[in-house]
């Protein structure tokens, strides 16, 4: 069966569906909306989770778990908080089911109907500061650095692998502060932990933003985001992290005696990313030959394949490939020897191009004879031979290289497709074409709304390094005072 995906300029949106299951990384499941993570997917995902929780770990924050089912009630405590998920929330009526009278089916037990309907989590705020409530008496009990690692549940309508399902994994931090100052530092401090991430591991170049009121988290004073930029041009939310003032501590009444011997609420913080960052690793390197992986997350970093015709043959070269393979190891590497003999070299090259595994070498019996190696790269193609002896280093060498390339190439194609208008009409045209925007706004959310109607751009954000430019709106002519980035988004 082929292997090949369609090309990105044929269809970006079908490339990347067929690229997703090719490559191994996710399956749809038999239930509406959700997937199935594949070993080869969950290994790409379990690589991002262990570096970003040593992240955490790094600036103070312990994990910790906290229910799945939320009571309803607790929604209710916080107004806009319910506003904002109350489409997206599953809801656990009944605890038990029954044959239905006739024995031909499974049916809800009417009698085992729940005192108190339960959301299934699709943001843990509310549980969590209910159990905060009981934690924090004082300020000797702060700061409160909390990080789970959990799934959720948002019931989506119009479903992607990995960029948007009905459930997914992701991990959220819930912070609580003794004053302000401390939770906006909290809240500054992680979307530069995220932005960290997505830039050295991911090899994913971002803009680090405020969000507009629009776009905020529901219950957050603040939302601070990064963007980054998909090859078709559109923009993909890979982080946020929110200041939420104190609201949550208000309405779980979570108070604590301050060091002057008063009564005061508590400062909050969330901040979260999720399996969507798999999907915009997919979308930002790879190619219409299959995944390019950067080597830092590469579930694997070299494949060997064996060039041989006679059984002979294989075992002479198995005695010079797997002391190979233990050196690279050595040096920190994980290593595919695939001497499959039912699977001929052409079909094995194109399956680790498709799983996008960073180098290849290739050794066959006029290798053995001359000492040498054949080594290719993945994001670029680019194939050499080297001595034997020079494998290993060569190799350590090329990792850090590929590494590099990727965020160089992302960068650029970026910043290639990244404009400046002060045009409305010159705007749309940009848009039809895909890309980054910046240009001015007045401000408003009636703007901001009438241009998302218009053409369907959002404000991505408004970024932290954006000068103070005095100009006009691009839609209403109002004063403006700095550009704010514009694109279409996932």
């Amino acid at each position: 069966m082929s292997k090949g995906v369609t090309s990105r300029k044929e269809n970006y949106s079908q490339w990347y569906n067929e690229l997703v299951v090719k490559a191994d990384l996710a399956d749809n499941s038999a239930v509406r909306g959700c997937m199935v993570i594949k070993p080869y997917g969950y290994a790409i995902w379990e690589k991002m989770r262990d570096r970003l929780d040593r992240m955490f770990k790094d600036t103070g924050h312990v994990n910790a778990y906290f229910p799945l089912f939320i009571p309803k009630s607790f929604f209710s405590r916080e107004a806009s908080h319910v506003e904002g998920f109350a489409k997206e929330c599953a809801v656990v009526t009944h605890y038990r089911l029954k044959n239905s009278p006739d024995g031909k089916d499974i049916v809800v037990d009417s009698d085992a109907k729940l005192e108190e309907e339960l959301i299934v989590r699709p943001t843990s705020e509310t549980i969590i500061w209910n159990t905060y409530k009981d934690w924090i008496q004082s300020y000797r009990d702060l700061p409160l650095l909390i990080n789970q690692w959990a799934n959720v549940v948002r019931w989506e309508m119009r479903t992607r692998l990995f960029l948007r399902t009905a459930e997914f994994l992701w991990q959220e931090g819930h912070t609580a502060h003794a004053t302000q100052a401390e939770a906006m530092e909290e809240t500054v401090r992680m979307i530069h932990v995220y932005a960290d991430f997505v830039e050295k591991y991911m090899g994913v170049p971002v803009i680090e933003g405020v969000k507009t009121a629009n776009e905020r988290f529901a219950g957050a004073l603040e939302t601070y985001c990064i963007e980054t930029m998909m090859q078709d041009g559109k923009a993909l939310q890979a982080g946020t992290s929110h200041f939420l003032g104190q609201n949550f501590a208000k309405a779980f009444d979570v108070k604590f005696a301050t060091r002057e011997g008063t009564l005061d609420y508590v400062w909050a913080t969330s901040w979260g990313v999720s399996t969507r960052l798999m999907g915009a690793l997919v979308m930002a390197h790879s190619d219409d030959k299959g995944l390019v992986l950067p080597p830092k997350l590469a579930p694997i970093h070299v494949v060997i394949v064996p060039i041989y015709q006679k059984t002979e043959q294989l075992s002479a070269l198995r005695e010079k490939i797997l002391p190979l393979k233990k050196e690279l190891e050595a040096n920190g590497l994980t290593v595919k020897f695939d001497d499959r003999d039912t699977v001929k070299p052409g079909f094995k090259f194109a399956e680790h191009e498709l799983k996008g595994i960073p180098v290849r070498m290739v050794v066959g019996p006029r290798d053995l004879e001359n000492g040498t190696v054949e080594i290719a790269r993945r994001d670029t193609f680019e194939k050499n031979v080297y001595p034997l002896h020079e494998a290993v280093n060569t190799t350590v060498r090329l990792m850090d290289d590929i590494q590099d390339n990727l965020y160089r190439r992302a960068l650029a194609f970026r910043n290639a497709n990244t404009f400046q208008t002060d045009s409305y009409d010159e705007f749309k045209e940009i848009l039809d074409r895909g890309g980054f925007i910046m240009a001015h706004w007045d401000g408003t959310s009636e703007t901001e709304d009438r241009i998302k109607e218009d053409t369907k751009a959002t404000i991505r954000c408004i970024p932290l390094d954006a000068p103070e430019e005095s100009g006009k709106c691009i839609l209403t002519g109002k004063p403006s005072a700095r550009r704010v980035l514009f694109a279409r988004a996932y």
